[in-house]
């Protein structure tokens, strides 16, 4: 039996001068959103929604949560809505967080007593005691997710719609809400999840679907969905920003790149090499080079550095080369944010933020975060 039912759903919008300029189209011009999507999402299953930024994900959750409606097409749904969809949707910003959870909870169509039994798990999840009765207009964006998380997860939802809710808050926060989000599964709730992170899809989703320009490319099973998604992927951008041979820094950073041998592409499990291109105005003694990989989350996933055991190095004026090796390439299929440092005594003296792309495609089968090498003999009694 399904609990979302999204057949040949449309929706367009219409672009006013200033919004066509951005878009690249005529005034009032018609931008579609959305082109003839259909699927469905069965009671208690998990089903995550991948694609570029403008793809039109948020759309399809705006649409689920009665934020718009379509302009072709119709939506079903089975069961009361729990989602977190805009940041501050649902909330009054002159009402205190405690009097949102009541406010949320009642349109939700809960009665006072039942949110009352539920307030204190939705403020401790939150982490947010301090802040509860301050209006929730003076909260940071991080603390609205926090509590807007913490509210459709706790409001015995039958649905849950979720917006990249795993790109905020700390490491703790996060697997706070995958715990939550595991027990709603078990407890057969219906969970559609839009997220960047690619690993967390694999772990919550039964079925993925991949949305490009408004249309549906592809449904299936987690892998072979993001899979297909890495394969469209923009693939390695191999250089940093391009910088002059003369200047004021000791040392820069040139380019970025990574390879896998003879391999085409970076694979899981298999061999990788990182190399950085720098330039040196001069002699710089006690340098550092530092690649750190991150998450699409946000958050540091590896970092390959020549700082082993507290070591530094002097390098000579000029060009010069720092290659990384690594045996097997540890990451999950998917896509990572590069930054690049090099730092003299700790000190950074010269940064590169997201100025690479790593694109990871499959390779050895990885049950868990990361391909984790390792080799094992029997012992006889």
């Amino acid at each position: 039996m399904f609990d979302i039912r999204f057949q040949s759903v449309s929706k367009r919008y219409l672009l006013r001068r200033a919004q066509a300029r951005r878009w690249g189209t005529r005034p009032e011009n018609e931008l579609w959103a959305l082109s003839n999507v259909t699927f469905e999402v069965e009671r208690g299953e998990a089903l995550g929604i991948i694609g570029h930024n403008g793809a039109g994900k948020t759309t399809i959750l705006r649409l689920l949560s009665g934020i718009t409606a379509p302009t072709k097409g119709e939506i079903l749904i089975r069961g009361r809505l729990g989602s977190l969809v805009e940041l501050g949707a649902g909330f009054h910003p002159e009402l205190s967080g405690r009097e949102n959870i009541f406010l949320n909870g009642s349109i939700l169509g809960m009665s006072r007593s039942a949110i009352a039994r539920q307030i204190d798990a939705i403020i401790e999840f939150a982490g947010i005691r301090d802040h509860i009765d301050f209006p929730v207009k003076k909260y940071s964006s991080g603390m609205y997710v926090r509590l807007g998380f913490a509210i459709a997860a706790h409001m015995e939802p039958d649905i849950l719609l979720l917006d990249e809710v795993l790109a905020v808050g700390d490491a703790a926060f996060q697997l706070k809400c995958l715990d939550r989000i595991a027990e709603l599964r078990k407890a057969e709730r219906t969970v559609v999840l839009i997220t960047h992170d690619l690993a967390a899809l694999g772990r919550i989703c039964d079925r993925v679907l991949l949305i490009d320009q408004g249309r549906l490319l592809m449904s299936g099973s987690p892998r072979r969905v993001i899979d297909e998604y890495v394969t469209l992927g923009p693939g390695i951008e191999t250089r940093a920003d391009t910088v002059p041979v003369l200047s004021r820094k000791p040392a820069e950073c040139r380019s970025v790149s990574f390879s896998c041998g003879a391999e085409s592409s970076i694979r899981t499990g298999y061999p990788m090499r990182a190399r950085i291109e720098y330039y040196a105005a001069q002699r710089v003694a006690n340098a550092t080079f530092r690649i750190s990989v991150f998450w699409p989350s946000g958050y540091l996933c590896a970092e390959f550095s020549t700082d082993i055991a507290g070591r530094q190095m002097d390098i000579a004026s000029g060009p010069g080369v720092v290659e990384f090796h690594c045996a097997a390439a540890p990451f999950q299929p998917g896509l990572y944010r590069i930054d690049v440092n090099i730092e003299v005594n700790q000190h950074v003296i010269d940064g590169r933020q997201r100025c690479a792309i790593l694109r990871v495609d499959a390779g050895k089968v990885v049950l868990g975060d990361f391909f984790f090498p390792y080799d094992y003999q029997v012992l006889q009694p």
